[in-house]
């Protein structure tokens, strides 16, 4: 058994401890995000059994609080489905080492391919009631999604080394709550030729970031 004392130094170091150390914090803002159709128009010559094609889903930003976390994902499964001849949604984000399976929601073949250096991967054909590996990504950066059948389906996966990200609204709005304190660096992915950054140091409390090109 410990002696009295020692429990009485424990509580005089917690005591001491800067209360903005132990807080958590929220970052809300903006991004200049476009807004702009992902997909284009889909081939005529397509048989389309699952009927008409959904609207193409709309670009979106990735926001991520970049810092030395050190922790990954584990046995974390994101679902990235096909629906309407779309992916749906057309952007998620990630942390490394996540396992993203990849369901087909539609009356029709998909085939779920990348050629992108972060993770490059063919899934094959299958049908809705199959269901393809799910892979994991190791690496962070962009892995850019395309199906092998219909040429005009677009996806995006953004993998980010964090446990603090979101996707912003089409509008270019976002939040990411539940940060520690700290001082970090705040990024936003619009594109593959643009990721904005500002450094950010974090209390308890709200800060607000509006994000300019």
């Amino acid at each position: 058994m410990l002696p009295p004392w020692t429990w009485q130094i424990v509580a005089l170091t917690l005591a001491i401890i800067p209360q903005w150390l132990t807080a958590q914090a929220t970052i809300e803002g903006t991004v200049p995000a476009t807004g702009a159709a992902m997909s284009p128009p889909p081939s005529p010559k397509y048989q389309l059994k699952a009927g008409s094609v959904a609207p193409s889903p709309r670009q979106v930003a990735v926001v991520y609080l970049e810092g030395n976390f050190g922790s990954r994902a584990g046995n974390k499964t994101v679902t990235f489905g096909q629906k309407g001849y779309q992916f749906d949604p057309g952007v998620i984000v990630v942390q490394t080492g996540t396992r993203v399976s990849f369901p087909n929601f539609d009356d029709d073949y998909h085939n779920v391919f990348s050629y992108s250096k972060t993770k490059r991967f063919d899934l094959g054909r299958y049908r809705k009631d199959e269901t393809p590996p799910a892979l994991v990504f190791e690496k962070p950066g962009i892995v850019r999604l395309y199906c092998e059948i219909h040429e005009h389906m677009r996806g995006v996966i953004v993998v980010v080394d964090t446990p603090h990200f979101t996707t912003t609204t089409a509008e270019g709005k976002f939040k990411l709550t539940g940060l520690p304190a700290g001082n970090y660096v705040l990024k936003a992915w619009l594109d593959d030729k643009t990721t904005l950054q500002q450094p950010v140091t974090l209390k308890s409390g709200v800060l607000k970031v509006d994000f300019k090109k």
